[in-house]
């Protein structure tokens, strides 16, 4: 039986194996492509096509994809075989470096938000060569971004790079400014935690619900919930841990850093870790990760639900961010150090971050909105929509120090000045982690906790990226023309926690008075997703995005366009489903039930007036009261759906959504929970939360 350590990146193509396989020069010339981002030639394209080829065959591979990611959150691909005719009527299996490096898979049904037509069908795959291809499913995968034949990228993953780039520019004259001139490249990177559901296939295939919308529309509460607080770091059951052992060895073969598992705090909900990586490769990674925790999950006759509130009234599910900056030499950018000048370094960059949260706050609120989202944010179960950062109490007096210029604890007599004095020696976790900040350092690194478990992480950290690329260019202008540098250093750190600390809080996110606070304070409260997605096209966003070329005006403005479309079409989807299930479901079931009871009552009063009739006359009477109720919401919700479908534009017909869908979608909702306690199990046409939640023994 091979070992953890034997199966972890035995389907990469990874630089081992690149080491194995190719010539010398080769495989140096390739090593610098990837290192410098830099196009490759063709001939080493083909030396590189054929050694992958060979690699791939002898594992029993006989296609290969440009796997890539669209605008539609998640991935795709299309498989092309290695077969070429021989001149003897045979076959010959062969990849070239052309086939490698850029595929033209047309898809042109994928959403671009006007960047391309229909009948255009041009789009462009081309291979990301610092991510490493792969094998999964017995196809070779190679990591591409994907564009048009114009130019625009029509993906997640191009401005990802774009943005690790630009931050990667800006990063680097910072650092040379501290003298630190072996530093090359400096990368962000990400362990993204990741939360989700499992429920017993054969309940989940009797909830269109859960099928069509992945979280259930109806559904009253279990007997029990996640109040005792037992599931949370429990016993995990035999069947979980089952999947949950060959969901880590598919994931190790793939090279993917899981890490840690656990219960998490709802009934059936877990949670699945990474160890951090490059910021592009943690993103290839979560989409795998996704993608295998349903496809293992249905081996195992159970469904992985990645919504972020599959159930009303217990926790949802969330994704931790955990984002930093580390050089090429290995230093943590977000780490204090040990002398002077990396402490000053350590308060510049961290000082970016906090200037990038507060005049970026929009952005970084819209990045993790979405129609599934809008059900988790500020609802005691995730931090609420007002973004502000948690720092600790002990860097939170240091930076109050530094503001005013004063000693700190009383440990230094004279004032406290940056590049003079050793921040004081505090540890990594000197202050307890705080789960309802949106955004909380951690020690080494920042954890934005708003993003909902089932969204492509690429979003926020390009916006991270960029957010911080931006702080970081007007720092090193700054102080590359300072005359005193160390003056400018400190004037420059002081200023900026002056300015921009309105954004931290160490507080209760949870507490209402938080959010009286953040408004004095002129914080944003975005509480919904098209109160958020209006802010991408911002004057200062747009120059943003523009200036560094992470995002043309073109791509900013399909990607509008797609994500409020997408918001409308959720919520749409959502209400036909609800609409079906309550008239064509539910109510005949109710009403079937309701008939029995009647006639229960008039055969027990045949027999005698004596006969006490009081449960069925009085349950029945209740059922047809609200039974009239629901069906006149359904109405109401049918109406309003007809009349969403009127309206042509697009920003108009979500805030319609918003205002009148989803309530008319409450109010449904509640009438249907209230006749399932009353209607007998039998009898409701669907699983309970009961069988969803606990039915995994």
């Amino acid at each position: 039986m091979s070992t953890a350590a034997e199966k972890f990146g035995s389907m990469v193509f990874d630089e081992s194996v690149m080491k194995e396989r190719l010539p010398k020069e080769t495989f140096k010339q390739l090593q610098r492509t990837m290192k410098d981002g830099r196009s490759l030639d063709i001939n080493i394209a083909n030396v590189v096509a054929n050694a992958m080829k060979d690699w791939a065959i002898e594992k029993g591979v006989t296609h290969y994809t440009h796997w890539f990611q669209p605008m539609t959150g998640i991935t795709a691909e299309k498989h092309d075989s290695f077969i070429s005719p021989d001149v003897d009527g045979k076959v010959i299996m062969e990849f070239s470096g052309k086939e490698l490096v850029q595929g033209e898979p047309d898809a042109s049904s994928f959403p671009s938000g006007g960047l391309r037509a229909t009948f255009e069908a041009r789009g462009y795959t081309a291979w990301d060569p610092t991510a490493y291809a792969f094998i999964k499913n017995g196809v070779l995968c190679i990591p591409t971004a994907f564009c048009s034949y114009s130019g625009h990228a029509l993906d997640k993953k191009t401005p990802l790079l774009r943005s690790m780039q630009a931050i990667n520019r800006q990063a680097l004259r910072v650092v040379h400014l501290f003298g630190n001139e072996d530093v090359k490249s400096v990368k962000t990177t990400v362990g993204p935690e990741q939360e989700y559901f499992l429920v017993d296939k054969k309940y989940y295939e009797e909830r269109k619900d859960l099928i069509y919308t992945g979280r259930t529309l109806f559904g009253a509460p279990a007997p029990k919930g996640q109040e005792l607080e037992d599931h949370y770091f429990g016993t995990i059951k035999s069947r979980v841990q089952a999947y949950m052992k060959e969901l880590n060895e598919e994931l190790w073969k793939l090279g993917i850093l899981a890490k840690t598992e656990h219960n998490e705090v709802a009934p059936a909900q877990h949670e699945l870790a990474p160890i951090f990586t490059t910021t592009n490769i943690a993103t290839d990674h979560n989409q795998l990760m996704m993608e295998l925790m349903q496809r293992i999950a249905k081996k195992h006759d159970l469904v992985c639900l990645l919504h972020e509130k599959p159930f009303e009234g217990i926790n949802g599910s969330g994704k931790h961010n955990n984002w930093s900056i580390s050089t090429d030499t290995g230093i943590n950018l977000l780490e204090p150090g040990d002398t002077p000048s990396e402490n000053a370094q350590f308060l510049l960059f961290l000082c970016a971050v906090i200037k990038a949260v507060d005049e970026y706050q929009d952005l970084l609120r819209l990045s993790a909105a979405s129609a599934g989202n809008d059900h988790r944010l500020g609802a005691n179960e995730a931090p609420p929509a007002v973004i502000s950062m948690f720092l600790g109490d002990e860097l939170t007096e240091i930076l109050k120090a530094i503001e005013n210029e004063e000693s700190y604890d009383g440990k230094e007599k004279e004032l406290m000045r940056v590049g003079v004095h050793v921040l004081p020696k505090f540890p990594k976790d000197s202050t307890d982690r705080n789960r309802t900040s949106p955004f909380a350092f951690t020690g080494n690194k920042f954890e934005f906790r708003m993003l909902g478990s089932s969204a492509s992480i690429s979003g926020p950290n390009v916006i991270l990226n960029t957010a911080v690329a931006e702080e970081l260019k007007q720092f090193a202008d700054i102080l590359e023309s300072a005359d005193d540098f160390e003056t400018a250093l400190h004037d420059l750190i002081r200023d900026t926690i002056r300015d921009h600390k309105r954004i931290i809080f160490n507080g209760n996110g949870y507490d209402d008075a938080w959010l009286e606070e953040a408004e004095k304070r002129g914080l944003l409260n975005l509480r919904t997703t098209p109160d958020a997605l209006p802010c991408f096209l911002h004057e200062k966003n747009v120059k943003l995005f523009t200036s560094h070329k992470v995002f043309s005006e073109e791509e900013m403005q399909s990607r509008y366009e797609i994500m409020m479309e997408n918001y409308v079409k959720v919520l749409h989807i959502e209400a036909l489903t609800m609409a079906e299930m309550a008239e064509r479901d539910i109510l005949p079931a109710v009403s079937g039930y309701a008939h029995s009871l009647t006639d229960t009552v008039l055969a027990k009063r045949s027999l005698g007036a004596e006969i006490d009739t009081s449960y069925e006359y009085s349950t029945v009477k209740k059922i047809s009261s609200l039974t009239a109720s629901a069906y006149e919401k359904l109405e109401t919700l049918k109406r309003v759906v007809s009349e969403a479908g009127t309206i042509s534009d697009f920003e108009k017909e979500a805030f319609y959504y918003r205002d009148m869908v989803i309530p008319a979608m409450d109010a449904l909702r509640g009438d249907m929970d209230l006749l399932e306690t009353m209607t007998d199990t039998s009898v409701w046409p669907f699983p309970t939360y009961g069988k969803l939640l606990f039915g995994i023994i």
